[in-house]
């Protein structure tokens, strides 16, 4: 990647939002993945995502009806896309942010000093981060965000300083920063976790750095004795829940006039303030997004009546949200499971078992959102995905939550890692069975399936078992090149000869493109060499693997 070695441009932001989009689109799953309340209001990673990818969109659209588009009115379209975008608590603070540094670095145009400026920039931001939350709590979003403009401002200082160098340092400073959030506050303490928002900012940060210097930074770890912290829910007012709180989320967009907004909006935070908690209020330039809790949601709303004009306004209330997490009730019936196919045959064997099949398979792997429409047309209210790839589990984990969370459904991902894991799988359904019960029974099925297959090398590379060419037969062993060699029977049978090492009563193989042959001699040897186990033999049609095989 090449680094931007020039002044600030409307391309260089908008390659700043596109990595930005796509790291937040990847690590949403890891950020969600552990909640400390019990009935979250948004899933933190989820918003952040959400949030810059409304904006990228935005800009992207309006960049292609304009291509001459100036950089001050890309940056106030991207400021505004974000704020209009912003999902959730840590959504409305990055979108306040996004929109301190973008107009901070719009009014100060480019200079002799950058890195200064973009220093600068970043102090803006948290600033602003600051002022969007009513009781600003540190050991959060809040505390990383000032660790990172802190970093910047001291690097920019420095005698040929860049703004590589700012970037770099602001990253750095906001991985120690999120690192330390759980001695700041307790509950993150007590659960072993950091903040997540902070954790969402540092992916932000990172995107930054690597803008600037085409690096990317290495994955972000923390060791504790010999764990890794885990992600947690924010702190931060508002992206958590509890029973003993207020009853009601009330958010709103709000029109104010320029001339009197800050004398408006100061009074409308004092008089939100007094009404509840979780209160965020950022905005500028006459619109304005609200986001409190209470338990009076006429006085919100009329508070917003007294600072201006609200609109899309949104309220949910809480108790209904824990009813509904306890007890759900929807038209959704029954159980299905959805099920990754990687060949026309093996989508028939899944479909004969009942799935809900979608394509997939190295090189056409299923999107996040085609999984999710599986999930959610399938009319199930308890569904079981089984991705079958190692490649597709994450998309499905995060299609699964995402189902939970907007569909009420439950969704439960079992982690199979090849084709004959899901056959395996599948084959011990029971939709009679209570819904944990089977998923526990469908898991421990697929974990025994001992699962490998042959293929052919298609260029020169290294192996656990060797060096290899291209057209030498390759044998694969739960994931690895285990076996390289000249013919793919004589591989095929050496795989299976392993897998049967540690005993086994079953032997599923499926043959892939102009493997039906191979596959009829491997079953053949395995009944010569080990006549007490069985052989299932089926046609999968799946390119790249001639054989597929598993042992029970």
């Amino acid at each position: 990647m090449e680094p931007v070695t020039h002044g600030i441009t409307l391309d260089a932001v908008a390659r700043f939002v596109d990595i930005a989009t796509d790291a937040l689109s990847s690590a949403r799953e890891e950020i969600d993945a552990l909640n400390v309340y019990p009935v979250p209001d948004g899933d933190t990673g989820t918003n952040m995502f959400l949030t810059v990818s409304a904006a990228r969109d935005e800009l992207r659209a309006a960049r292609a009806a304009d291509p001459d588009l100036a950089l001050e009115a890309g940056m106030a379209l991207l400021a505004r896309a974000a704020l209009m975008g912003a999902r959730g608590n840590s959504g409305v603070i990055l979108s306040q942010m996004l929109r301190g540094y973008v107009t901070h670095l719009a009014a100060a145009g480019l200079e002799d000093r950058r890195a200064r400026t973009v220093a600068a920039a970043m102090a803006a931001a948290t600033d602003a981060s600051y002022a969007a939350v009513g009781v600003p709590v540190e050991g959060t979003i809040l505390t990383v965000a000032r660790a990172a403009s802190d970093a910047a401002l001291a690097v920019a200082e420095r005698s040929g300083a860049r703004a590589r160098d700012v970037f770099t340092a602001a990253a750095a400073a906001a991985r120690t920063a999120l690192a330390r959030t759980p001695e700041q506050l307790a509950v993150l303490a007590q659960a072993g976790v950091v903040d997540a928002g902070g954790r969402g900012l540092t992916v932000v940060l990172d995107a930054v750095e690597t803008t600037a210097t085409g690096r990317r930074p290495m994955p972000w770890t923390t060791p504790i004795g010999t764990h890794l912290i885990p992600v947690a829910a924010p702190a931060v007012p508002g992206d958590d829940l509890t029973e003993d709180g207020p009853g009601y989320e009330v958010m709103y967009l709000l029109d104010v006039g320029v001339d009197v907004e800050d004398e408006r909006i100061g009074e409308l935070r004092r008089a939100l303030a007094g009404l509840g908690d979780s209160l965020v209020v950022v905005g500028g330039d006459g619109l304005w997004n609200v986001h409190v809790h209470v338990d009076d949601v006429g006085a919100a709303i009329e508070a917003g009546i007294s600072a201006g004009r609200p609109h899309r306004i949104r309220v949910t209330h809480f108790a209904e949200q824990v009813a509904a997490a306890r007890q759900r009730t929807s038209d959704r019936a029954g159980r299905r499971v959805v099920a990754v196919a990687a060949g026309p045959g093996l989508a028939e064997l899944f479909e004969s078992a009942g799935a809900v099949v979608v394509e997939g398979g190295p090189g056409q792997r299923p999107s996040t959102g085609q999984l999710l429409e599986a999930i959610t047309g399938c009319g199930a209210a308890e569904v079981v995905v089984l991705p079958n790839d190692s490649d597709t589990v994450r998309a499905a984990e995060i299609a699964a939550r995402t189902a939970e969370a907007e569909h009420d459904i439950s969704v439960e991902v079992i982690s199979t890692q090849a084709q004959v894991q899901g056959l395996a799988a599948i084959s011990v359904h029971e939709p009679g069975r209570a819904f944990d019960a089977d998923v526990r029974e469908m898991t421990a099925t697929a974990r025994h399936a001992r699962h490998g297959a042959v293929t052919v090398a298609a260029r020169q590379a290294i192996t656990m078992a060797g060096p290899c060419e291209p057209g030498d037969a390759l044998g694969v062993v739960a994931g690895d090149f285990a076996v390289v060699g000249s013919d793919l029977e004589v591989v095929a049978d050496e795989v299976l000869e392993r897998l049967l090492a540690g005993g086994g009563e079953l032997v599923t193989i499926v043959s892939g493109e102009g493997g039906v042959e191979l596959a009829a001699a491997v079953a053949a040897h395995v009944e010569e060499r080990h006549p007490h186990v069985d052989v299932a033999v089926h046609h999968g049609g799946q390119p790249r693997y001639p054989l597929l095989v598993s042992v029970e």
